[in-house]
């Protein structure tokens, strides 16, 4: 990824719905956010800051090593908080491609983010993310998984073509779980959240789709496994098993 200058953005509010202030929370003598921009850094692709509308957390991660930036507290979504987040730090335009990685994966890999980022290397990709097939046979009918539905490009490369809540596509063969990490060409970005929500994003609750309703591009990296999204307190549970072993 040479031909780049890189960001790792990681949104990360302090409120939560289902587990109030998880990004705080501790795992491993750590918080949960500090975990996550340890992932971010070793990654090793380009700079990585953590951007928050609290006080609380921005002093968290600073105390561990790492870089905070303050963001307006009134945003409906991290895109738009990572989007202000890079006005913020690269105010010369110099970035030219942006990872959005969300603030609740302490389990995420490194190779995973860095997967994703590769996929701008082919023009014509706005926006890159990734994908795990799915295993569990639980997890094809459940609506908590979102499914990535795409064109296979390669043996580790699909072109998405739609996201769903839903048991799709219908008929024999792999159903892939989607993971809620997104690379951006800058300009991609900027584009995304000028965007009104779309039909189909809000039918479904899923914010991708207001860039496939708009005519973006979205190519996906097919990897191994799922991280662990911590939304609730069973889920926080697992990742300390996980990060402790």
């Amino acid at each position: 990824m040479a031909a780049y200058r890189n960001l790792i953005l990681i949104p990360a509010r302090l409120g939560s719905s289902r587990l109030p202030g998880k990004v705080l929370a501790d795992i491993g003598g750590l918080p949960m956010i500090v975990h996550v921009a340890r992932r971010a850094v070793e990654a090793d692709i380009g700079r990585a800051a953590v951007a928050t509308d609290s006080s609380e957390v921005a002093r968290a991660v600073r105390d561990a090593g790492f870089e905070a930036v303050m963001t307006r507290s009134d945003h409906a979504s991290g895109s738009d908080r990572i989007h202000e987040a890079l006005q913020w730090l690269d105010p010369e335009g110099e970035v030219e491609a942006v990872v959005n990685l969300q603030g609740d994966l302490p389990t995420i890999r490194p190779g995973a983010i860095r997967a994703a980022l590769a996929l701008l290397e082919t023009g014509g990709t706005d926006i890159g993310t990734l994908a795990a097939l799915i295993r569990d046979a639980a997890e094809k009918t459940d609506p908590n998984v979102t499914k990535v539905i795409g064109s296979p490009l390669s043996s580790d490369r699909l072109r998405a073509l739609y996201f769903t809540r839903a048991t799709a596509p219908h008929g024999d063969g792999p159903l892939y779980h989607h993971i809620g990490l997104y690379a951006y060409r800058r300009d991609a970005l900027s584009r995304f959240v000028s965007l009104p929500p779309s039909v189909l994003e809000t039918r479904e609750s899923l914010e991708q789709l207001r860039a496939l309703e708009a005519g973006m591009r979205i190519d996906v990296a097919l990897v191994d496994t799922v991280p662990i999204g911590v939304d609730t307190p069973a889920d926080l549970e697992r990742a300390r098993q996980v990060l402790a072993g």
